[in-house]
């Protein structure tokens, strides 16, 4: 694989941030100066500021992200998840949640993990509660039930429930970019609120806003049908 993939599966730093060590000259291959891009297999003698690079331990932790944060490594970014939080060690989002959403955010470190949830083949799903500038049409729900060209795509059919005459939850396995907001955009809403309370079997609980926790023994293993873990 390529060496900056290695990295953040290893659960160093993102992909990112790889190439800018390597860059930097910190990185080696069997004594010599990595190169982005190269092609480095796991039997390859690698270090990073001198020191071996092994696989780090996963960890994993569950988010109550509030609105405004970004999720980005990215310290330039205002409002960058880094400035929010106080990690243990390195982890990254799994997905994201754009500015002005909020809820439910997985950070790991677990690379394999990241990409099998977000591959779209898996059909993982993803429960939010959306509510709009003004009441929502029963003919425009089930529309959106169904599937909605937002330009970027035709989305899948999908799972919504009513909650309120402003408000419903659905439950996607895409994650097109800023699906939901396009999607009621074809019928002429705005999304005031868009809150996330569920990843396929995690959920918020009690978690309040802003607060980080790891997960439980219990919730790592809810991934454990998953080949790689």
């Amino acid at each position: 694989m390529r060496i900056n993939k290695l990295l953040s599966n290893y659960g160093y730093c993102s992909r990112k941030v790889a190439n800018d060590y390597i860059l930097a000259g910190r990185v080696r291959v069997h004594g010599h100066l990595a190169t982005p891009g190269q092609w480095v297999e796991k039997e390859d003698l690698i270090t990073l500021d001198g020191v071996l690079v092994t696989p780090k331990a996963p960890c994993y932790f569950l988010y109550h992200k509030p609105p405004g944060v970004v999720c980005t490594h990215d310290e330039k970014v205002p409002g960058n998840i880094l400035t929010k939080l106080s990690l243990p060690s390195y982890a990254f989002p799994v997905g994201r949640l754009d500015k002005a959403s909020q809820g439910l955010l997985l950070l790991t470190n677990n690379g394999e993990l990241c990409q099998w949830i977000l591959q779209e083949a898996h059909e993982v799903e993803k429960t939010y509660e959306v509510t709009l500038d003004k009441p929502l049409k029963e003919a425009h729900l089930q529309a959106l039930s169904l599937g909605v060209d937002i330009s970027i795509g035709i989305t899948k059919p999908c799972t919504i429930q009513r909650v309120g005459t402003h408000s419903f939850h659905i439950t996607l396995t895409q994650g097109m970019n800023r699906q939901i907001r396009r999607m009621v955009k074809v019928f002429g809403y705005d999304v005031v609120k868009l809150f996330r309370f569920r990843l396929h079997h995690l959920t918020l609980g009690d978690l309040k806003e802003g607060a980080l926790r790891p997960l439980t023994k219990e919730e790592v293993q809810g991934f454990q049908s998953l080949s790689h873990l």
